[in-house]
């Protein structure tokens, strides 16, 4: 595609790829520049700190080029642009390959290396999918306080992803981000991958490495919004510019940053490059799409009198649901098997079903709903659970009608909300069956899995953003047998079809106990696409329960998890392995089981034909 048709489509919102135009390209005569600046009176390029020449006004009209033929690799650039009211903005580039951030608020000129192969993998709906959520800034630091290079952790934490028998790994937010402490949720550059851990390459590097190993990665990307940095998008030429300029669209007050102007096709092209850029450079398996919610309504962190309705009167942002359907049709067309996922809270429907039934067409959506209930009912005192039993049920009232993943992710272990293994009452033992027990049943529940970094060796502290993951703690019994359970769990799942392989159909699911409010048991029974029948039970109460009666499918039934094993940390109580239906009438079936379910444990059973 000629230029002058890139930047026809650019204009009109349908272009995947302004990276390829707009930015620091190499060409005959050394760089070419180009950034979009309508309501620029002139714009200036800036070398390493000095002004290199003035830039032309494009036939379009709102752009600017200059090739350079004094700039070279590893220069340091800006955009100092001179509004028509004569104030000057010092601005980095928007389309920059690589940062300077934090040590300067600059861009780099640099020559993308080569792409990275992508794993084939095909649609997962019917695959296992367990996700090891990673903020690569904190996962490990040096002795010193200093960061894991993508290098190191290309050898360090690839190893240990592998070792732990995950199928993928997400990253948080990796493009660039001025603030530490914004988790990188604050994104100023949407094509550069951090420089704090090394260079572009280095960050391939470990992408190809999980990828050898046969391990997918996801990337968190943030599309809603953008903070208000002065060198950043924020009124990139004296106005709004990326962000909406109407007075109820431009402001996230919450979070204290600006929302993109969906439907303006700069901005559409914009954010469609950079996701595609993502998946294509990098090869990366696929993206979790931030803060969804806050796209779709209108009225989202907003009260009475503060928001204006849609056209037809709703709270829908329809303009960003448009967006939101171009983006993935965008990236299942050029990306096949690459996996979108919506950060997504509400009731919206149809979030993962097709675009052209009336969905959004995500591949995933996370299961907010089932993690709040969930983790408000391990809170409480098991000896007052019975008082809210429909939290540990209700997720089954709608699990089926989406594509969900369910997330323990690092959202749920900051802010004083405690971690994992903490947010459970009682003793030292108590705490850690506890976890253990909400990971069968985790597992054992329709929908893909994904936790967050420090789980698996049951962290105490919250997460903190400044320091290593306490892996330390390994060195004490409970919790490196935490990790051996977790490890255990991880390739149970992945070799277990029942488990992962019919996730929104009632064929996959069965509902035995139920209803216990006063025992707070569980059982329900799992079946893969063959109806081979995975068993699992979960004693949510403070005491064992033996001789549990319910009623079950005539057959023998084996023991392959338990979560009160000494090996995992637990007692170990109960010794029998192969269990036989008897005929005696339960539950409404013909034949029941027998079981000795010791307190704050799952099992789980795998019938033999």
């Amino acid at each position: 595609m000629n230029i002058k048709d890139a930047i026809r489509d650019f204009h009109g919102g349908i272009n995947c790829a302004a990276h390829e135009i707009y930015g620091c390209h190499k060409c005959d005569g050394g760089y070419v520049f180009r950034v979009w600046a309508p309501r620029a009176a002139e714009v200036i390029l800036m070398l390493n700190g000095g002004d290199a020449g003035r830039m032309t006004r494009m036939e379009d009209g709102e752009s600017f080029e200059l090739v350079s033929a004094c700039a070279r690799e590893g220069d340091l650039y800006n955009f100092r642009i001179i509004t028509f009211e004569g104030r000057e903005l010092v601005k980095c580039d928007p389309y920059a390959f690589r940062s300077a951030l934090p040590a300067h608020r600059s861009s780099v000129v640099y020559d993308l290396p080569p792409k990275n192969k992508r794993l084939e993998c095909g649609k997962l709906i019917d695959k296992p999918v367990n996700i090891f959520e990673v903020n690569l800034l904190s996962w490990k630091r040096h002795g010193d306080g200093s960061y894991l290079t993508y290098r190191e952790l290309a050898k360090e934490l690839v190893d240990y992803v592998s070792d732990m028998g995950y199928t993928h790994v997400e990253f948080m937010p990796v493009t660039e981000f001025p603030f530490d402490g914004s988790w990188g949720y604050q994104v100023t550059g949407y094509f550069a991958i951090t420089d704090r851990l090394g260079p572009p390459e280095d960050f391939a590097l470990l992408v190809d490495s999980f990828h050898k190993r046969g391990i997918g990665v996801l990337l968190d990307w943030v599309p809603a919004h953008f903070p208000k940095d002065d060198f950043g998008l924020y009124e990139f030429d004296g106005a709004p510019l990326y962000e909406c300029p109407l007075w109820d669209r431009m402001e996230h007050s919450g979070w204290g940053t600006r929302r993109f102007d969906f439907g303006r096709g700069e901005v559409d092209s914009f954010l469609l490059s950079s996701a595609c850029f993502l998946l294509e450079q990098y090869a990366v398996d696929g993206l979790r799409v931030d803060a969804v919610a806050s796209m779709l309504y209108l009225d989202y962190d907003r009260g009475e009198g503060q928001w204006t309705p849609n056209v037809w009167g709703d709270n829908r942002n329809l303009e960003a649901i448009d967006f939101i359907k171009k983006l993935n049709k965008c990236l299942h067309e050029r990306f096949p098997g690459a996996i979108i996922c919506a950060e997504e809270s509400t009731a919206y429907s149809g979030v993962t079903s097709d675009i052209e039934e009336g969905g959004l067409g995500f591949d995933f959506k996370w299961n907010m709903g089932w993690m709040n209930d969930v983790l408000f009912y391990c809170r409480q005192d098991p000896l007052y659970r019975h008082y809210h039993h429909q939290k540990i049920t209700f997720s089954m009232m709608y699990s089926l009608g989406e594509k969900y993943i369910l997330p323990l992710s690092h959202d749920e272990v900051v802010h004083v909300k405690g971690s994992i293994v903490n947010k459970f009452p009682g003793e030292y033992a108590d705490k850690f069956a506890g976890e253990r027990g909400l990971l069968g049943f985790m597992y054992a529940h329709p929908g893909k899995k994904l936790n967050f970094m420090g789980y698996e060796v049951a962290q105490f502290a919250e997460w903190d953003y400044r320091k290593s993951v306490d892996y330390f703690l390994t060195q004490y019994e409970k919790h490196a047998k935490m990790r051996v359970f977790v490890k255990f769990l991880n390739q149970l799942y992945k070799s277990t079809p029942p488990l992962y392989e019919v996730e929104t159909d009632w064929k996959g699911f069965e509902w035995l106990v139920v209803d216990d409010v006063i025992n707070n048991v569980l059982a329900f029974n799992r079946y893969d696409g063959q109806g081979n029948c995975l068993l699992c039970v979960v004693n949510f109460s403070g005491i064992d329960q033996p001789d549990y009666r319910f009623g079950q499918h005539k057959g023998r039934y084996r023991l392959i998890l338990d979560s009160d094993k000494k090996a995992f940390g637990g007692e170990g109580k109960f010794k029998k392995r192969i269990l036989t239906t008897k005929k005696y009438a339960s539950h409404g079936k013909e034949y029941s089981l027998t079981v000795d379910i010791p307190k704050l444990a799952c099992m789980y059973f795998l019938k033999e034909k």
